[in-house]
């Protein structure tokens, strides 16, 4: 097949043509799939090809492993210091601000998410996440630990070895750099599998690589299938670590794979049912703006995303107004036209997957107060949805849906609503809003959930740390935990005088 696509857009928010590969990226090289795979990729907006691109198998995955592994004996490593790891992440980072444009509409247009979002909110947190970990390089670092007079001892942090990323489709570039920053900035080399559905940024990004000057294997990328490819990350015995940002039952397969194989290392962002909290002693306003983000963003397709939404008794009627009246404003469209704030689902599986939610939401009795419909006759939209009258036991309640849905349901007592919230095999993240710092900290410290935000959503630091409780995961993304992810801590002790 050929070796690139151009794409001519000619939006009313960006023009211009952008270039991308349409091949694996292995060992340095862009190269046809051992078995010759490819598939269409959609424009969710439109339901039409975009173009075709290659996807790898498990043969595939073992080249880019065994490239991989080479990379990091020959010329990566512990044989690279840091501070030229983190020139290579710099100079990465700087091509990305150069290309921000082009990646935001490769974004858009594979994935459905707004320009606007993508280039305003996505690339900039690119950058940062390079940078920030870029800075680490050439702190990854042990102590010296005080251990007898006549013996020295102290710990090495030293690379794992290969890394395996899966990375999923709601965020395609700014999921596969939250894994490849850290684990190149630590040394490791790289296989990334991105979704079948969403490889352009991907591919894109494989060029800039190239340019920055990482040597080859370093960085492989292969975009597959999750059954072929992605079981061959988890089943490989040459990668020594795997990355996964998706949902909780390919979570399970992953670590049931790595335990099957070399008993590789895994960290796992899975899903989420997350709770908003709304005392009555808000400012209702900024809280219906707050929690509206913290649902209907990226469409919904977002783990951290607030779907079940608890609001206090009485300001609960004037809450539910307003939330109601700001989901009616909400712009639903084209992701190139200006004020789109919702763009279409991904696919049509999952558009049919959220609307079979919406069924089952009005089946189990929950009360149908806004959408609930496909949105226009092209592409795969769906009308921001809300529920009330929900129960604790039905599916729209305990299932992740992964779509524009909310279900609000009413409480009473701070206690009550602890309970509730903490009713899911999930634990992903939270909000609480409250003007009420004791109870903030209180409800803060009894939610379990790996991130809790007081008085606004969805809004992530590179600094501080993203996982999961329960069922939401194993292991942190961010800021320097994340840097545990990907390094094998090594203990030395020296003999200076213990004799036998």
């Amino acid at each position: 097949m050929t070796s690139t696509c151009t794409y001519q857009f000619d939006t009313a928010v960006y023009k211009g043509a952008v270039t991308f590969p349409t091949q694996l990226f292995i060992n340095g090289k862009f190269v046809d799939p051992v078995n010759k795979g490819t598939i269409d990729l959609i424009n969710p907006a439109t339901c039409k090809v975009i173009t075709r691109v290659s996807v790898g198998d498990s043969e595939d995955i073992e080249i880019a492993a065994q490239a991989a592994r080479a990379a990091l004996k020959e010329h990566w490593g512990l044989k690279v210091p840091g501070e030229a790891r983190s020139k290579l992440l710099h100079k990465l980072a700087d091509l990305i601000d150069v290309n921000t444009d082009q990646i935001a509409a490769l974004e858009a247009l594979n994935v459905g998410k707004t320009f606007h979002a993508a280039k305003a909110v996505d690339l900039p947190t690119i950058g940062s996440l390079l940078r920030y970990y870029a800075g680490w390089a050439d702190k990854i670092q042990g102590k010296s630990i005080q251990t007898t007079p006549d013996k020295i001892g102290f710990t090495r942090h030293e690379p794992i070895g290969v890394v395996g990323a899966i990375v999923p489709w709601n965020f395609p570039l700014s999921m596969l750099i939250m894994k490849l920053a850290p684990a190149l900035a630590c040394g490791n080399t790289i296989v990334a599998k991105p979704s079948e559905f969403t490889p352009l940024s991907a591919l894109f990004l494989c060029t800039l690589i190239r340019e920055a000057g990482f040597p080859p294997g370093v960085v492989n990328i292969v975009p597959g299938y999750g059954d072929t490819a992605g079981q061959a990350v988890g089943e490989s015995m040459i990668i020594d670590k795997v990355a996964f940002t998706g949902s909780t039952l390919t979570g399970r397969k992953i670590m049931e794979a790595a335990a099957r194989s070399n008993l590789k290392k895994i960290s796992l962002e899975l899903g989420g049912k997350s709770p908003s909290i709304i005392f009555d002693d808000v400012d209702i306003d900024q809280a219906v703006k707050w929690v509206i983000n913290g649902i209907f963003m990226n469409q919904g397709e977002i783990c951290i995303a607030g779907s079940r939404i608890y609001v206090q008794a009485g300001i609960y009627d004037n809450f539910l107004q307003k939330f109601t009246e700001s989901a009616q404003c909400l712009s639903v469209g084209d992701p190139f036209s200006q004020g789109t704030f919702q763009g279409p689902q991904i696919s049509e599986r999952q558009f049919k997957r959220v609307m079979d939610y919406i069924k089952s939401g009005t089946v189990e009795g929950a009360t149908l107060r806004l959408g609930g419909e496909r949105h226009g006759t092209e592409g795969y939209f769906i009308q921001p949805t809300i529920f009330t009258e929900c129960t604790p036991n039905m599916k729209i309640v305990q299932e992740e849906i992964f779509g524009p849905v909310a279900a609000i349901m009413k409480f009473s007592a701070e206690e009550e609503v602890i309970e509730q919230a903490n009713n899911t095999t999930y634990g992903l993240a939270c909000s609480v809003f409250t003007k009420d710092i004791d109870r903030a900290m209180r409800v803060a410290s009894n939610i379990e959930a790996g991130t809790t935000w007081v008085n606004f959503t969805n809004w992530l630091d590179i600094g501080l740390p993203l996982g999961g409780f329960k069922q939401s995961g194993i292991g942190r993304d961010l800021g320097e935990d994340a840097l545990q992810n990907y390094t094998n801590i090594k203990a030395v002790h020296i003999n200076i005088g213990i004799k036998i």
